[in-house]
């Protein structure tokens, strides 16, 4: 699966102003709603389910990285924000360190297979140091939607 086909262009912040998990997902949340990627009406739905789920076990995996996500009867086809945070987000990640790069994945509910096949490309991308150190220094759109494209052409074919 290429992120470049499911990152929605509009919802990726690269300057993210949230220091706290849950201003954090409002956040991105926001800027799925401003894209016309998700509805307004649905946005507070997300959002206490993405909570709910972080209350289960951070989606903080350490590196400087979060991966906060929910599935959804509410949503027809996967949807992921990104945000960068120079500062740092609280997000009782397992190393107990700031987060840095959240990738806010939305997915349909009745597809689990599409929200795997998107966790293993969010993770196989997020296991590489240098991905995380780009990423963490882009400062545009434009220049995380290259970090993406070169990520999905550099991705191995299964």
């Amino acid at each position: 699966m290429k992120l470049c086909e499911i990152v929605v262009e509009d919802a990726i912040l690269p300057s993210m102003t949230s220091t706290k998990c849950k201003d954090a997902v409002a956040e991105l949340l926001d800027a799925l709603v401003k894209s016309g990627a998700v509805a307004e009406a649905n946005r507070e739905t997300f959002q206490k389910a993405i909570l709910a789920r972080e209350k289960k076990g951070s989606t903080g995996f350490g590196h400087g990285v979060a991966v906060p996500h929910v599935k959804s009867p509410d949503i027809d086809s996967l949807k992921i924000a990104i945000g960068v945070s120079e500062a740092g987000v609280e997000f009782n990640a397992l190393d107990k360190q700031p987060v840095h790069s959240i990738f806010l994945l939305l997915s349909p509910e009745d597809k689990p297979e599409e929200h795997i096949d998107a966790m293993e490309a969010i993770f196989g991308n997020l296991s590489k140091d240098q991905f995380r150190r780009f990423l963490r220094q882009a400062s545009t759109i434009e220049e995380i939607t290259v970090l993406l494209e070169e990520a999905d052409a550099n991705q191995t074919v299964r």
